[in-house]
């Protein structure tokens, strides 16, 4: 079913908006507003199947975005609804339903929405361009998008995997995890999820408006840099955890790299 493109992102506006008001609804039902970064990553996994679907690029580059984008949103999606599903709510939330007080559901829910703002850039940036490309991305490019997914979604599935790891066992309550590549990087899995948004850059080169896809890793890497990642988490973790402060000073923020002495 193919749609013009400013039709196919009204589209996305009102499946994100209807997406996270299932994800408001699943937290008044849980108290667990954490549960929101599952619906994001498996909505925004599905809005490159939606874009993939309505656009005219040939066949061949659509059903590699699709499977990209889809496989991507699943992966993490499924982690983030394991991790969260029946725990304790994730500090961030449960900070906002402590500060929010008798007004806390409906704030929840305007900022759920106020997400979706994100939402639609990255998709928009990083699908929009290859969907509706004229001709068939190069053989080059689909190898060396597939190459940049392959390592930017198995990276951060090894680095989540470390890190549960670590958390399942008792012995380490209470300690900073510097197992596998958390040695080498305070957050490797926002580094793999950054990286993975240049995977669809070679995907769109050559194709009218290109450069748009330059924008979604620069949403990404600002949103776990500056916004809602890193900052919020490592206050929090300085706070409670002992050792985590000699873990900042010795380890690197976000790219992989030997520790100083």
């Amino acid at each position: 079913m193919t749609l013009p493109p400013l039709t196919a992102f009204a589209l996305t506006v009102v499946i994100v908006i209807a997406a996270k008001t299932f994800a408001w609804l699943l937290q008044l039902k849980t108290k667990n507003g954490g549960l929101v970064d599952a619906v994001w990553a498996i909505t925004l996994g599905g809005l490159a199947g939606l874009y993939a679907f309505t656009g005219t690029a040939p066949l061949e580059t659509r059903l590699v975005l699709a499977a990209m984008g889809g496989a991507w949103g699943l992966r993490l999606g499924w982690h983030l609804w394991v991790r969260n599903w029946g725990k304790p709510e994730d500090f961030r939330y449960a900070q906002f339903r402590k500060d929010w007080g008798d007004k806390v559901n409906a704030k929840m829910f305007w900022f759920f929405q106020f997400q979706n703002i994100f939402t639609l850039l990255l998709s928009a940036s990083a699908f929009l361009a290859v969907a509706y490309r004229p001709d068939a991305a190069p053989l080059w490019a689909v190898a060396l998008a597939i190459a940049i997914w392959i390592a930017s979604v198995v990276g951060e599935g090894i680095a989540d995997a470390q890190m549960e790891r670590f958390r399942g066992n008792p012995a380490n309550k209470g300690k900073v995890c510097r197992d596998g590549l958390w040695r080498y990087s305070r957050h490797p899995n926002y580094f793999f999820e950054t990286v993975h948004w240049l995977a669809y850059i070679p995907l769109a080169i050559g194709a009218p408006y290109w450069w748009a896809t330059l924008g979604a890793p620069l949403v990404m890497a600002f949103l776990l840099t500056k916004l809602s990642g890193m900052p919020l988490l490592e206050k929090e973790m300085a706070a409670r955890k002992p050792g985590y402060a000699e873990y900042i000073r010795t380890t690197s923020a976000l790219i992989p790299w030997p520790p100083k002495a």
